[in-house]
């Protein structure tokens, strides 16, 4: 987890492929699903045409489907990325892992300075060419973060599940920080 800009995406595949599990990213499932034509992807694209966010019912479904599947069974685990981000989909979450007997091991936290981040991401949005990355949506965006996903990680802090992790350095030594906190936290990938 941690704010736009983060990292997130950048870091997750490869910390699952340091664990030996898979990456269940919810932006991955929506445009697979949008891609495929699937009744939920033709329900995401409507709403993601419609300017709206997807719903966490929506959300949640696609990620338990994935749950589910034989490859994330087979391979004993999973890292999700992009979810959970808002109270109800933790409790939906607990619910799922809870009736297929399995467990979160560890959250962790991207940590960076706004200022940082909105530099990072205009550098990014020129680079990409993403007209409609400037300074203010970004801002907002981050903002929309900690409003929203923040109170996400005060449970999983209160679980004490929570690896906190800078997240500014180059990409090897942020995933280097990233597999130190975990393998102290849940041990050495087999």
């Amino acid at each position: 987890m941690g704010p736009p800009g983060a990292g997130k995406g950048t870091q997750a595949d490869a910390i699952a492929d340091h664990y030996g599990i898979v990456t269940i990213s919810t932006g991955q499932l929506f445009r697979d699903n949008i891609q495929l034509g699937t009744a939920l992807g033709k329900q995401i694209e409507s709403l993601i045409a419609g300017g709206n966010l997807v719903p966490d019912e929506v959300t949640n479904e696609m990620v338990f489907q994935r749950l589910a599947s034989p490859d994330v069974r087979k391979r004993g685990g999973f890292l999700l990325d992009g979810y959970p981000r808002t109270l109800e989909q933790v409790e939906a979450l607990d619910g799922a892992l809870l009736r297929s007997r399995r467990r979160l091991n560890a959250v962790v936290a991207l940590v960076a300075d706004p200022d940082q981040l909105v530099e990072r991401l205009l550098k990014r949005a020129e680079i990409e060419g993403r007209a409609d990355d400037n300074a203010e949506s970004i801002r907002h965006r981050i903002d929309v973060y900690h409003a929203e996903t923040a109170p996400v990680l005060d449970v999983y802090r209160e679980r004490g599940l929570t690896v906190e992790v800078d997240a500014f350095g180059t990409v090897e030594e942020v995933r280097h920080r990233i597999t130190s906190a975990l393998d102290a936290k849940v041990g050495q990938p087999a």
